[in-house]
């Protein structure tokens, strides 16, 4: 037998009689057929392996033995394992059943729930469950769960739970299903597998209120926002209202966070009380804290309260706010300064305090970037990307605290106390794909309808630092941007960080996707592409290793939304410390830049967007929002609703289908193939749909992922294709109803509400 490691150089070879080990006066550790016979617990979702015993030990020669295997040491068990992955350890647990003990040890689970963490493949908990409350036996299951979405996502579509099952199967107890949205696990001698609503779930909306935003906070509760100003956190498993907070007037719900260790939601609410898109403009914000009361099992133990945490008001054009950390107390905004165009800096240091900081950055604010604020050790980040590449501005909270003002009463309105640079800034380069002539590469051979492939990119390329001191947005020179801005813009941009429950040692990176959008002003046609990268803060090796070591990792929940798009040309920001990381030194640095590495949906589509009345419109002295696009992301996956040609792609189906079957008609397997020649003509070209077009379908992506080294992994690596996807949807679901669009993960489940006060919760394999 060969045990070895793709990351490492490590091969060990070993055989049940070649092994000689020399026992006169070593002292060893019990080895694993002591383990296999002292085992505490038996794994309840693993099949059972033989019964048969070990061979005994065979003497050859005073002193000597012949050792199997199966028995060494345990401790030499646990390192030859430390270097394997899940794949490994599974064909070693195939082996005997003495392996198999040795190998289904919490041990050797908790270095592969870090390797998933680190690739941010997060768990399937319960509730705000926490690793440490696991138990083995949970903590495994977790495990092959968490690996079975990773692996499967990444060469097949998603497909409806337990739908590769038939009822004799569960009836037999050969099927085990799980779901912690279903809240269903063992289904031996039940027949429910014939019921078309076993993999999905139906919910209440808050009744008779039209829903604005909705997020699932954990696999047990929703939180939904409703237009007339209502926050209700609602039951998934019973189906009820648990808490609910009514402010009596119309709130905004702005931005939401999860804290998993206190059990706690911090959210806030705004307003605007008076002025326009100006630097006049005032607005009320109400900091909000939401209380769930569980065990260490994911059990409901009290219904969840609201609480208010504090309020405050603001000046000027409101982009953003960011709860960075609530246990430090600590909340940030970003301003538009109309009268100089550049981004403004609020700080609540401390907001029990009635002091605040409100700087003027001088970066330019040019509003076809996104724009997200972050927290690393004692700086406030500023993160910026335009079409080309990616800025990031240090604000320490020492240098901040020195600009602190006191509000003269607890209504007052902040003050501008003039301009601050950053301290540092830092510019990266994206890296972009060879043009499509030459050196696109597909994941797939498969060229029918429906599925869509993926941009894989060739290794970074760096380029010559700019005699410049401004960080001016660099060009890549050999692989130019496909989709430059203009007349590509970000319709929406989603700026995720690992939300889940993690652990010390697992480094925290990021993940950025772009929905880019191209309107044709004589068709008045509008196209969108995906553009998804990961990203660390900051954007250099040089501190990633210290980021670990300090333990800086625990659990974040930052998914914003960015700035809206408008006409500026991308200009440089005027900052005077910024400098690029362009010379590889180091592997740190060549991680840096595997994360810059774009990879694109790049096949346009039509994207459903609804049009939302903002607080403005109905009010008469606002500006029109723009559309809400229903697309929904999460770490290196994202999922959407788009327009398609129906009878396009059945047309496309037929003429595979035709293929395969190679059929005995051949006048009608020419007819088809002609229909099929033409419809691939139309996908490559991207055949504008209809102007009315009635048919709509939920497709699904999965972006390669990092691996627990920090590279991206693509297909010269053996993970496989990389597709988009089309989703299964209930029959009884109308995409043409849908209000909201969620996606977790975690659980495997994409979350849609509806016109009609209806939550569906799908759950996929």
């Amino acid at each position: 037998m060969t045990v070895g490691s793709p990351r490492s150089s490590l091969v060990a070879s070993f055989s049940r009689t070649n092994l000689r080990v020399n026992l006169d006066g070593v002292s060893v550790s019990p080895s694993s057929y002591y383990w296999a016979q002292n085992q505490p617990y038996k794994i309840e979702f693993e099949e059972e392996k033989s019964s048969e015993g070990p061979p005994p030990i065979q003497q050859e020669g005073k002193g000597t033995e012949i050792m199997s295997l199966h028995l060494l040491p345990y401790d030499l068990l646990l390192n030859i394992a430390s270097y394997l992955e899940y794949v490994d350890v599974h064909v070693l647990q195939l082996t005997c059943k003495s392996l198999y003990y040795s190998f289904t040890t919490r041990p050797v689970y908790r270095k592969l729930a870090t390797d998933l963490l680190r690739r941010c493949r997060p768990l399937p908990l319960k509730g705000f469950q926490r690793l440490g409350d696991l138990s083995t036996n949970r903590l495994i299951y977790s495990v092959n769960k968490a690996h079975q979405y990773e692996h499967a996502w990444l060469v097949r579509a998603p497909r409806p739970i337990g739908s590769g099952s038939t009822t004799a199967d569960v009836i037999n107890g050969t099927v085990r299903i799980h779901n912690n949205y279903l809240d269903r696990e063992n289904l031996q001698g039940s027949t429910a597998m014939s019921s078309p609503k076993n993999w999905y779930k139906v919910v209440r909306a808050p009744p008779g209120e039209e829903v604005d935003w909705l997020s699932p906070i954990t696999s047990s509760y929703t939180l939904c926002a409703t237009k007339s100003g209502k926050v209700v956190c609602w039951d998934v498993q019973t189906d009820a209202c648990l808490a609910e907070w009514n402010p009596g007037e119309r709130w905004e719900l702005w931005k939401c966070r999860v804290e998993f260790e206190d059990k706690m939601v911090y959210f806030t609410m705004a307003k605007v009380l008076h002025g326009s898109y100006d630097d006049s403009r005032v607005m009320e914000f109400s900091l909000m804290r939401l209380q769930f009361y569980e065990n260490s099992l994911g059990k409901k133990t009290a219904c969840p309260t609201f609480s208010p945490v504090t309020s405050f008001k603001t000046v000027g054009v409101v982009m953003n706010i960011f709860l960075l950390d609530p246990s430090a107390r600590l909340l940030s905004a970003f301003v538009w300064v109309s009268s100089s165009n550049t981004i403004g800096l609020f700080v609540l240091l401390d907001w029990e305090k009635d002091e605040y900081v409100f700087i003027d950055t001088g970066i330019e604010c040019v509003m076809s970037s996104n724009w997200s604020c972050i927290l690393f050790q004692r700086n406030i980040v500023i993160h910026c990307e335009d079409s080309d590449a990616a800025f990031q501005h240090f604000y320490p909270l020492a240098l901040l605290e020195s600009h602190s003002r006191r509000l003269k009463t607890k209504g007052a309105t902040p003050t501008l106390s003039g301009r601050l640079t950053p301290s540092e800034s830092i510019v990266k380069r994206f890296t972009f794909p060879a043009p499509r002539h030459h050196s696109i590469r597909r994941l797939t051979n498969l060229n029918v309808a429906g599925v869509t492939p993926i941009t894989l990119l060739p290794q970074p390329i760096i380029s010559s630092p700019s005699p410049s001191p401004a960080p001016i947005a660099p060009v890549s020179i050999l692989n130019p941007n496909p989709y430059p801005f203009p007349p590509w813009y970000p319709e929406s941009a989603h700026f995720v960080r690992q939300w889940w429950p993690t652990l010390p040692s697992v480094p925290r990176i990021s993940c950025t996707v772009v929905l880019l959008a191209s309107h044709d002003p004589v068709t008045h046609k509008t196209r969108f592409v995906l553009a998804q990268h990961y990203f660390r803060v900051p954007m250099r090796g040089a501190d990633w290793n210290d980021e670990v070591e300090d333990g800086m990792s625990n659990a974040t929940y930052a998914t914003g939304v960015a700035a809206t798009a408008g006409s500026s040309s991308s200009t440089s920001t005027p900052v005077p410390t910024a400098r690029e990381d362009d010379s590889i030194t180091s592997p740190d640095l060549i991680i840096d830049d595997d994360a810059m590495r774009l990879w694109y949906v790049s096949t346009p589509f039509e994207v459903v967007c609804l049009e939302d009345p903002s607080l403005e419109e109905e009010d008469g002295d606002g500006v029109q929002e723009r559309p809400r696009p229903l697309v929904a992301v999460d770490f290196g996956h994202a999922v959407w609703i788009e327009y398609y040609d129906k009878q396009v792609q059945s047309e496309g189906t037929r003429r595979t289908h035709s293929k395969a079957t190679r059929s005995h008609d051949n006048q009608k397997q020419q007819h088809q193939d002609e229909e099929g020649s033409s419809t691939d003509q139309q996908h490559d070209d991207f055949q504008e749909p209809q102007e009315f077009q009635e048919h709509k379908r939920l497709r699904f992506v999965t972006f390669p992922p990092f691996t627990d080294d920090g590279r991206i992994r693509d297909i010269r690596e053996g993970w496989g294709g990389a597709e988009v996807r089309t989703l299964n949807i209930p029959p009884e679901l109308d995409l043409h109803s849908v209000e909201t669009i969620n996606i977790d993960q975690s659980q495997g489940a994409v979350i849609l509400s509806v016109k009609e006060g209806k939550i569906f919760i799908l759950c996929y394999e």
